[in-house]
């Protein structure tokens, strides 16, 4: 159990920083309205959102770290599967990247977050199985 508790937390803190260093607006990408305003492309808006999931999976991993009772574990791989599949969906059409597929946000960010979080999930799935199987956990 320890061991995907820290792997939540990896992926956690994965999650939070890729986006932020693979969306347009860093490199100097804008989308550009017709009265010229330069507006944020949808990949930043995938970046922050993504952040907000980060920040409680953080706290996911790190309270199944230190629990020891199978219904927090459980309770908790359940959590952690939800902010998994939200994980997958943000990039994949809640909010989206950007439609061209020569920017970095398509060719990394999204993969990478669909990528992370299919681990998630999976991790959190593990945790609620093994989490049924046990009478106490470890410590």
């Amino acid at each position: 159990m320890k061991v995907l508790a820290v792997s939540l937390v990896v992926l956690a803190v994965l999650i939070s920083v890729i986006p932020q260093f693979t969306e347009c607006q860093l490199h100097g990408y804008f989308m550009t309205l017709q009265n010229g305003l330069q507006v944020p492309m949808k990949c930043h808006w995938t970046a922050r959102a993504e952040l907000a999931l980060g920040i409680p999976l953080l706290g996911v991993g790190t309270t199944m770290f230190f629990s020891r009772r199978k219904e927090t574990s459980r309770l908790l791989g359940i959590v952690g599967a939800i902010i998994g599949v939200f994980v997958i969906l943000l990039p994949g059409g809640l909010i989206g990247v950007c439609e061209n597929p020569a920017m970095l946000c398509t060719t990394l960010m999204k993969p990478a977050l669909i990528l992370m979080g299919v681990l998630v999930t999976g991790a959190s799935l593990g945790a609620i199985g093994i989490s049924l199987g046990q009478e106490k956990l470890p410590e």
